[in-house]
């Protein structure tokens, strides 16, 4: 049987007194879309930084592709292909579309001085092929004809889409996104997560933070629902729906 890809186990992260993250467990797997919901302040994006290495464990260990995460360094956990896409998005709003998704790609040649300087060809062929790949991604989120215009011309909606688009070019193995759909209107939304689970049938794993209910549930083949710092239920979108304990927590109904 093989392994999860990231497997979580009794988590904790506490900021003072009060514990933003407490206990909690979960497990993603190699492939598919993963939702994680709750109400505001239920500590999922602290979860999404401390699973990404921006906060430490108090306490758990965070596994991924079987191997412990908890003190390894953030550009040590991206190397092993677990990336980020931020709610906020941090973009080069100076550079072109097409320059911030070629600024994501990985192990680019030109980089190293020497390629740079002596194999002039090898390094052009791969800018060549990595161009082509960020016009593919551009165009599955709908940005191909703002691709040369500078990132501080986009919208904040087309800013949100941009930040998912490079999260892609990165080549992840699991991608996490807090609230991918936000700003956007529920066309482009279920175009986008329909996107994405094409992309999953590639092999990326998606960990999604997303308050577009209607959205998340049509397509997430697993939820984890979240309050107080605790992971209260979990189960298929349907399974959800029809537990009483996710309209207690996170619609604050009985």
């Amino acid at each position: 049987m093989e392994e999860e890809l990231l497997r979580i186990r009794e988590v904790s992260k506490h900021f003072g007194g009060v514990y933003a993250v407490n206990g909690v467990s979960l497990d993603i797997d190699h492939g598919g879309i993963c939702g994680l919901v709750g109400p505001n302040g239920s500590g999922k994006t602290t979860l999404f930084n401390t699973i990404l290495g921006l906060h430490k464990p108090d306490q758990g260990d965070i596994h991924f592709k079987g191997k412990c995460i908890n003190n390894l360094a953030i550009h040590q956990i991206y190397d092993l292909g677990l990336v980020n896409a931020f709610q906020l998005p941090r973009l080069f709003f100076n550079l072109s579309v097409l320059d911030n998704m070629l600024v994501a790609a990985r192990g680019q040649q030109g980089d190293r001085l020497y390629n740079s300087l002596f194999l002039r060809g090898r390094w052009q062929e791969q800018e060549k092929g990595l161009i082509e790949e960020a016009l593919d991604i551009l165009e599955v989120v709908e940005l191909t004809q703002w691709a040369f215009s500078p990132a501080g011309e986009l919208s904040g909606g087309q800013r949100k889409l941009l930040e998912v688009a490079r999260g892609l070019m990165a080549k992840p193995r699991l991608l996490l996104l807090d609230e991918p759909a936000a700003g956007i209107n529920p066309v482009l939304g279920k175009k986008i997560f329909q996107k994405l689970k094409d992309f999953s049938y590639n092999g990326i794993a998606f960990f999604i933070v997303e308050h577009r209910l209607e959205i998340l549930f049509d397509f997430a083949t697993w939820v984890y629902v979240m309050d107080k710092g605790k992971v209260v239920i979990a189960g298929e979108p349907q399974a959800i729906i029809d537990d009483p304990t996710f309209y207690a927590v996170y619609l604050g109904e009985e």
